[in-house]
C-alpha cells in the first residue's frame, strides 16, 4: 500500500488500542497489543507520517534509530541490589532503567501527555546481542525489568534485505506479533504531502512529466545508483534557501540529494530552463491581472511540457497567498481564544490587564515547547502559537506604554487592536481571492480548449491549502471548472468501462 495508506492503517490501529472500558482500563492490555511494523524502501516518508500521525491525533511521540543502539544503552546497565529471602541476604542483578523506556516518562514530565508513540526505526537491523531482546520488547513492551507505560503505543519500521545489508531477517515467532504494513512509493500521494511543504515548483512540474524519476533505486557496476522521496524533499529545502540568499543551484548541488547521474544532470538541464520560464512569464503580473499580450501569445503557442513548468510557476504563486492567509487565519484564530480568556480575567475585582496579558504569553509559550518537544504540533501549528506569542508581547508592550486609566480602557485598547488585526487578514483574503480570480481569466484566455484548465483545477483541489482557502472563502470561477473536472473524470470512466465489454 502507499504511504497514505498506511498511516490510515496506524491511526486505526492506535484508535482501537486507546479505547477503554468503562472502568478506565485500556481494552486491548498492552501485552496483546501488536506492534506495528512499517515495512518499506528507504526515504518514502515512514518516519514522516509518524509525525503527522501523533500531531493529527494529539498525542506524544518519542523516535529512536535501533542502529544507534548496543545492549547496554536500550536494557540499561546492570548492577547490584541486596535483597533478604527468607532471612538471609542476596546479591541480586538489578537494571537501570533503559535510555529509551526514560526518554518516554521524562516526555510525560515534561509535556503531560499520558498518551503517545514510540517510533523505533531500523529495529531489524539491531545488532546481534540486542536482537534476543527484541522479540521479548515486541512481546511484553519491556526493555530489561523497564515496560513501555500505558497509553504509549509501540510503531517500529524497517527496509527490506534488498537495501540494507545489516538487516536481520525476523523468523515467525516475531513475525506473529507484529501487525505488518508493506509501504511502496507512489508520486501522486507524495505530490499532497509536498503540496502541503510547499515543495518547489521546479521539482513538481519536473515529476509531473517524469514520474518514473520519482524514486529509483539500482545497482551497477559502479555501485548503488538512487533517488528518493526524501531526496526531492530535502532537494527542495535547499533549493529554495539557495534562492533566497543569491546563490546558484547547479548540477553540483542536485547530485548530492539525486544519487543518479542522469536523473541529476536531466533535472540540473530543467531547472534552469524553469528559471528562465519564471523570468520570462512575469508570474505577479498574471495574478495582478496585467498580463500583456506578448506573455498571453507566448503561452497560447508554448508546447505542453511549457505549459505545465508556467502552471507550476502558477501554482506557486498562488499558493505563497493562500498559505499565507490560512497561516495568519490560523494565528489570529489562537490570538482570539486568548483574549477570550483575558476577557474574563478583567471583569474580576482587582483584575490588571498587563498581568492577564502576562499569563496568557507564559501558557502559549509552554504550549509551544511542550508541542516542539513531543512533536505534537504541526507546522502551521507552531506558526500559529509563534505568530500569536509575537501579537500578545505587542499588547502587552502597549499597555506598558500607554497605561490606560482602567481595565475597561484597556481591553477597549486590546479590542481595537484586535479589529485591526481581523481587517487586515480580510483584506489579505480578498487580495488572495482576487489573484487566483485573475490566474483562472489567464488560464481560460490562453488555454481555451486544452486540458490545462483541468489540471489547474485538480492541483489546486489536492494543495491542502488551495483546498483549504477555496474551502473557507470560495471562487466560482474553481467551482464552475471542478464540474467540468468532474464531468471529464465520469466520462473517463464510461470509455473504460466500454472499452472493457466484449462484443
Amino acid at each position: 500500500m502507499n504511504i497514505k495508506e498506511a498511516k490510515e492503517q496506524i491511526k486505526i490501529a492506535m484508535r482501537a488500542y486507546f479505547s477503554k472500558n468503562e472502568f478506565g482500563g485500556y481494552r486491548i492490555p498492552i501485552e496483546k497489543q501488536r506492534p506495528i511494523f512499517l515495512m518499506g524502501p528507504p526515504g518514502i516518508g515512514k518516519t514522516a507520517i509518524m509525525e503527522q500521525v501523533a500531531q493529527e491525533l494529539d498525542v506524544g511521540l518519542v523516535s529512536y534509530s535501533m542502529t544507534h543502539h548496543t545492549r547496554q544503552s536500550a536494557l540499561g546497565l546492570p548492577f547490584i541490589e541486596r535483597k533478604n529471602y527468607g532471612g538471609r541476604e542476596y546479591a541480586v542483578s538489578e537494571y537501570t532503567m533503559s535510555e529509551i523506556i526514560a526518554s518516554v516518562y521524562d516526555l510525560i514530565e515534561s509535556t503531560g501527555l499520558k498518551e503517545g508513540i514510540l517510533f523505533l526505526d531500523e529495529v531489524n537491523c539491531v545488532s546481534e546481542t540486542l536482537a534476543p531482546s527484541m522479540l521479548q520488547f515486541l512481546q511484553y513492551k519491556t526493555f530489561g525489568r523497564h515496560r513501555v507505560p500505558e497509553g504509549w503505543i509501540v510503531v517500529t519500521a524497517g527496509n527490506p534485505p534488498e537495501y540494507n545489508n545489516s538487516v536481520r531477517e525476523f523468523d515467525i515467532v516475531t513475525w506473529d506479533r507484529l501487525k505488518r504494513i508493506d509501504v511502496t512509493p507512489d508520486f501522486d500521494v507524495w505530490k499532497e504531502y509536498a503540496y502541503a511543504r510547499s515543495t518547489h515548483p521546479a521539482i513538481l512540474t519536473y515529476l509531473d512529466i517524469k514520474k518514473a524519476d520519482f524514486y529509483k533505486i539500482e545497482s551497477t557496476a559502479d555501485g548503488k545508483r538512487f533517488v528518493t522521496a526524501r531526496g526531492w524533499s530535502d532537494l527542495s529545502d535547499i533549493i529554495r534557501l539557495c534562492e533566497e540568499n543569491g546563490d546558484k543551484v547547479d548540477e553540483n548541488i542536485i547530485r548530492q540529494y539525486l544519487q543518479d547521474n542522469k536523473i541529476a544532470k536531466d533535472f540540473a538541464i530543467y531547472y534552469d530552463l524553469f528559471n528562465k520560464y519564471r523570468s520570462d512569464y512575469q508570474v505577479d503580473r498574471i495574478l495582478d491581472g496585467n498580463a500583456n499580450a506578448d506573455i498571453k501569445e507566448r503561452a497560447k503557442k508554448a508546447r505542453f511540457d511549457e505549459r505545465l513548468s508556467l502552471l507550476g510557476l502558477l501554482i506557486d504563486g498562488i499558493g505563497e497567498h493562500l498559505s499565507g492567509v490560512c497561516r495568519e487565519e490560523l494565528a489570529v484564530t489562537e490570538l482570539h481564544s486568548s483574549l477570550k480568556r483575558v476577557r474574563v480575567e478583567l471583569a474580576k475585582p482587582n483584575a490588571d490587564a498587563e498581568r492577564s496579558i502576562q499569563r496568557e504569553i507564559e501558557d502559549t509559550r509552554k504550549k509551544l515547547e511542550a508541542g516542539v518537544k513531543a512533536s505534537s504540533l504541526s507546522p502551521d501549528k507552531q506558526y500559529a502559537l509563534n505568530r500569536s506569542l509575537q501579537m500578545l508581547e505587542n499588547e502587552r508592550e502597549s499597555i506598558q506604554k500607554d497605561r490606560p486609566e482602567n481595565e475597561i480602557a484597556a481591553f477597549k485598547a486590546i479590542k481595537a487592536d484586535f479589529d485591526k488585526r481581523t481587517a487586515e487578514l480580510k483584506r489579505k483574503a480578498d487580495d488572495a481571492g482576487k489573484k487566483l480570480d485573475n490566474l483562472f481569466t489567464f488560464a481560460e484566455e490562453v488555454f481555451p480548449e486544452g486540458q490545462e484548465l483541468l489540471i489547474l483545477v485538480t492541483e489546486l483541489t489536492i494543495s491542502y491549502y488551495g483546498a483549504h482557502f477555496i474551502g473557507r472563502y470560495g471562487c466560482d470561477k474553481y467551482f464552475a471548472h471542478n464540474k467540468e473536472l468532474l464531468f471529464y473524470e465520469r466520462q473517463k470512466e464510461i470509455i473504460t468501462e466500454l472499452e472493457s465489454f466484449e462484443l
